[in-house]
């Protein structure tokens, strides 16, 4: 890879590699290599710019979570001339809730949930990146309800005028990366096939994805089949039915021993105006930040990996009510 240390054998390598060297082998001080001095990080619960904020960040996990692991799953990536190198990494994580934390008193509890991070890379450095962890799932594993936890964090945070806000386009970074992925013809099946969900064509689950298809989705849900997968879009479409959907970055591949696969970050903004996964419509302004990864076989989408935060959203709704 050029401008890349000859250490890692590809993109993938790299990625896996440092993902490990940073987490698992406590190398938090290599963030000062791997991670440029003014990279925007973006999560659905809001933005940290710097090296600083993301060591700081990272260590207060490492500590509420010492056995964590990352276990990668998957490297969809593209390669722009221009802007570099873009990674969506999905993981595997998981570890036990061993220290008091961001996520309260130590409970003890296990959890096992999954995470996409976009990165952009050039010359051997992160130097763009998009997250989404699914927190729903954590919380829910860790005994608490995903609503009920969000009053407490906003309650901890002050309140609501107070609380931290959640990510919103208002409140973006415009990073280096301005690349929109590759014209790849899996990626571009798998945009429309979330083009039509969005469009409220449900029909499109149940008619076109393999049959023995498997969701593994928010709040560490695994759908098994088309009417279970259809139920989870449906669950959040209804929630915010007029909002408005949007592709940010596109990724298809077709290597690496691997079925086609595909890599989307998307997003819907609007307003909580509908019954669904979030309950009674409020009329809050919400923008769900989503990541999704894909799979293709023989008789269609196989494996749908759908992530979006839900703790960010009920913190969005939540303060929005006062």
């Amino acid at each position: 890879m050029k401008g890349f240390s000859n250490h890692w054998k590809d993109f993938p390598d790299y990625i896996i590699g440092i993902t490990k060297e940073i987490w698992e082998d406590r190398g938090v001080e290599t963030l000062n290599r791997y991670y440029s001095d003014d990279i925007p990080v973006r999560t659905p619960m809001g933005i940290q710019i710097g090296n600083e904020a993301v060591k700081a960040s990272t260590m207060a996990t490492i500590h509420e979570f010492p056995d964590r692991e990352l276990l990668g799953e998957d490297v969809i990536f593209s390669d722009d001339p221009e802007h570099g190198l873009l990674s969506s990494h999905r993981l595997l994580t998981k570890a036990t809730h061993l220290q008091d934390g961001q996520f309260g008193a130590a409970t003890g509890k296990r959890w096992v949930v999954r995470v996409i991070a976009d990165c952009a890379a050039k010359d051997d450095t992160i130097y763009d990146e998009w997250l989404v962890r699914d927190y729903g799932g954590m919380v829910r594993q860790m005994g608490h309800d995903p609503k009920a936890f969000t009053e407490s964090v906003i309650a901890r945070e002050g309140g609501p005028e107070a609380a931290a806000k959640p990510f919103t386009p208002e409140i973006n970074v415009e990073g280096t990366y301005r690349g929109r992925g590759n014209d790849n013809e899996w990626g571009a099946r798998y945009a429309e096939s979330l083009r039509r969900v969005m469009d409220h064509d449900f029909n499109h689950i149940k008619a076109d994805y393999d049959r023995a298809a498997i969701g593994e989705y928010s709040g560490a849900q695994t759908a098994i089949g088309r009417d279970e997968m259809t139920a989870f879009w449906v669950g959040l479409r209804s929630s915010f039915p007029s909002a408005k959907f949007e592709i940010h970055h596109q990724i298809g591949m077709d290597a690496d021993m691997l079925s086609p696969r595909a890599a989307i970050r998307w997003s819907l903004d609007g307003v909580h105006d509908g019954w669904g996964t979030f309950g009674a419509p409020t009329g809050a302004r919400v923008h769900v930040f989503g990541m999704s990864h894909a799979e293709f076989g023989p008789w269609g989408l196989r494996r749908e990996f759908a992530l979006y935060d839900e703790v960010a959203i009920w913190k969005q709704i939540l303060i929005a009510m006062g």
